[in-house]
């Protein structure tokens, strides 16, 4: 696969999550505070909860049910009850365009 539009920049807000469905895979698309742009999997890994309905404090978005935070960068949970990280994508961004493969994560440790 390759990378596919997720979305444009104008469509994103500062410090809050934008999901997307790219593939059918889920994806928080994130502009932090700092102007990066992140993807991570929508999926808390502690409950079927999606993420982007949640809060984005720093470089974390934290779901809104159970109040784990997942790092933007990371995809690893920052608190309990979530142990387990969610996938993180390679973000690229062509003019206004943001691309996402959603087959390809990046490795992180």
């Amino acid at each position: 696969m390759s990378a596919q539009r997720a979305c444009s920049l104008s469509e994103l807000e500062q410090d809050t999550a934008h999901l997307v469905e790219l593939d059918g895979v889920p994806i928080s698309v994130v502009l932090d505070s700092e102007g990066v742009v992140h993807a991570i999997g929508d999926t808390c890994t502690h409950g079927d909860i999606s993420l982007s309905e949640g809060f984005v404090e720093g470089d974390t978005l934290e779901c809104w049910a159970h109040g784990s935070a997942f790092s933007l960068i990371t995809g690893k949970p920052q608190n309990l009850p979530a142990f387990e990280p969610v996938p993180v994508y390679v973000v690229e961004i062509d003019g206004d365009d943001v691309m996402i493969d959603p087959a390809v994560t990046k490795e992180v440790k």
